[in-house]
């Protein structure tokens, strides 16, 4: 246990998270990997990548609109431009950017139509800035683009070429202070796990849940909770990815799974129950996802590739899909940061024919599921992993070895009822006896 869990204010008496350092080791990752390339400035729109060059961010109402958008030129400081109101208090109380924050608007995705002159507008504002440079003849790479704006540059005389993947390769080795910060996102979850685990039992609904945890989130000072994923009873099998209104009955399993967003830092953490009892196919199935999630973790080390931990899953035959692309993401693995998923991909449809090496400074969820024999119950467990020098840190602490039981106290004349049983009892001898007794009285068959 190496990494440091603190509290979320920053005090004079402990070095916690440096968010000048975390601003300035992220903005040298990305301007390393631009200099790997030919182009001359990386143009942005996505606001994790927004955020990642320019440490910004105006709340996640903007996440969906691409319409903030920043510049990095080669060898020189990022232009953002911003909303208007927002790019003022980013000049007044973000220091490191100063008046290269800027007003600017783009498109809000088709709201603005083409004779408003804004994809216009957006391009000439970029070719001046490269042209200043002496930049305008080399690639521009971008990361997503609303097509007006892309047919504008292209008629400023810019070649724009693929962005995204040179912000990926900036992304995927975490800093010191990013790993703190999913750590501490992480432990979030983890009592957001623990209220939940005390509240369930039947008659609450999916829904229910999600709020419950949405709650307990934000208290602790989560900025974005993205999705609270509730599954409960045959909605386990196929998931839905999706909650509903469904109530928790006896015997139901249930798994979720919590996305949320602590200084721009997510989780992706599932955890398996079973309400009052659990079956014994569920237990198997249990049993089974788990082993799979187990080998796959005990491979993270440097070193290592992602076809290694994918080959330890199994093939979408044996558990009810025809391909890999029909059971996508139910055996899987993604890094985890200022996005849900990152790099690296680990999956049989991709991680086998083109592995990628772990290396320190990668965090990734790794996401197990298994269906019941019974055909209608699932489990699904995910764990979110560091990889260090020397191995991996599992950063997701709610205990999750053995299928938990919520909500299990009923007590009989006899004592506690068992946590694993059916839900129709096996027949005792006394029922037996009945059954042939009345079938011999009436002459019918037993």
């Amino acid at each position: 246990m190496a990494l440091n869990t603190y509290g979320t204010m920053a005090v004079d008496w402990e070095a916690r998270v440096d968010f000048d350092r975390l601003r300035r080791e992220r903005l040298a990752r990305v301007r390393a990997e631009l200099e790997k390339t030919e182009m001359g400035a990386l143009l942005c729109f996505d606001m994790n990548n927004v955020r990642y060059i320019t440490a910004t961010h105006i709340g996640t109402w903007a996440q969906d609109k691409a319409n903030r958008f920043t510049l990095l030129p080669r060898g020189d400081d990022p232009i953002l431009w911003d909303f208007g109101s927002a790019a003022r208090h980013h000049q007044l109380h973000c220091p490191w950017l100063g008046e290269r924050s800027r007003a600017g608007i783009s498109l809000l995705r088709g709201a603005m139509s083409p004779e408003m002159g804004r994809a216009e507008d957006v391009a000439r504002k970029i070719r001046i800035e490269l042209e200043s440079r002496g930049l305008h003849k080399a690639p521009v790479g971008i990361d997503i683009v609303e097509p007006p704006v892309l047919f504008a540059l292209q008629r400023e005389g810019l070649t724009v070429v693929d962005g995204q993947q040179v912000m990926s390769d900036a992304r995927v080795i975490k800093t010191q202070d990013e790993v703190t910060l999913l750590n501490m996102s992480a432990m979030m979850v983890d009592a957001a796990y623990d209220e939940l685990y005390r509240a369930m039992k039947p008659g609450m609904r999916e829904n229910e849940a999600v709020g419950l945890v949405s709650k307990v989130l934000y208290d602790l000072g989560s900025e974005y909770v993205e999705a609270v994923n509730a599954i409960s009873g045959e909605r386990c099998n196929p998931h839905p990815h999706v909650f509903s209104d469904r109530v928790l009955r006896p015997g139901d399993p249930v798994y979720y799974d919590i996305l949320h967003s602590y200084m721009g830092y997510r989780t992706c953490y599932y955890r398996c129950f079973s309400i009052g009892f659990g079956s014994h196919a569920m237990v198997d199935a249990y049993k089974r996802c788990r082993d799979y999630l187990d080998a796959a973790i005990e491979l993270v080390r440097p070193g290592r590739t992602t076809g290694e931990i994918a080959a330890v899953w199994p093939r979408a035959q044996e558990f009810g899909f025809p391909n890999e692309e029909a059971c996508f993401a139910l055996q899987y693995g993604h890094g985890i940061g200022l996005a849900i998923w990152e790099k690296p991909v680990i999956s049989r449809l991709v991680s086998l024919d083109h592995p990628y090496e772990l290396k320190p400074g990668m965090v990734f969820a790794l996401e197990t599921f298994w269906p019941s024999r019974d055909g209608w119950s699932a489990a699904r467990i995910e764990e979110e992993i560091v990889v260090t020098e020397t191995g991996h840190e599992v950063i997701t602490r709610f205990p999750a070895e053995k299928l938990l039981v919520a909500g299990a106290h009923y007590v009989t004349v006899d004592g506690p009822l068992p946590t694993t049983r059916e839900l129709e009892a096996p027949l005792n001898a006394e029922v037996v006896d009945l059954i042939q007794a009345g079938a011999k009285i009436e002459r019918v068959k037993a």
